[in-house]
């Protein structure tokens, strides 16, 4: 199974940037994705990737203003945050597009003043 070590979060204040990183155990690539998810609230796909890297997708509420990319030599995702907002306060995940499993600590990203 695949592993995921995500690392990059931190406090941003609003209109802020972060990136995410997340190193993964495999050497050969599937569809990936960012996740995030806030207390009581069911995890949401923000961020994907193909296997072939050309195509990403975004959740409506991240798009214009996250980038996520990949680096395979690295074994590394990103997760470009740009104008961060309060509504971006969540731990955030990486893991296979489909069928995520065996989820990792996530990295805490909070937007305050």
């Amino acid at each position: 199974q695949a592993q995921f070590v995500e690392s990059g979060g931190g406090l941003a204040q609003p209109g802020g940037s972060l990136r995410l990183s997340c190193v993964v155990s495999e050497n050969i690539f599937p569809a990936l994705a960012w996740y995030r998810q806030t207390p009581g609230k069911q995890r949401e796909l923000v961020a994907s990737i193909s296997s072939g890297g050309t195509i990403r997708n975004y959740a409506d509420s991240v798009k214009g203003r996250f980038t996520i990319s990949r680096a395979i030599a690295k074994k590394t995702i990103y997760l470009q945050m740009n104008n961060l907002s309060s509504e971006d306060t969540a731990v955030y995940y990486c893991n296979k597009r489909d069928g995520p499993s065996d989820w990792g600590q996530g990295t805490q990203v909070t937007v305050s003043s």
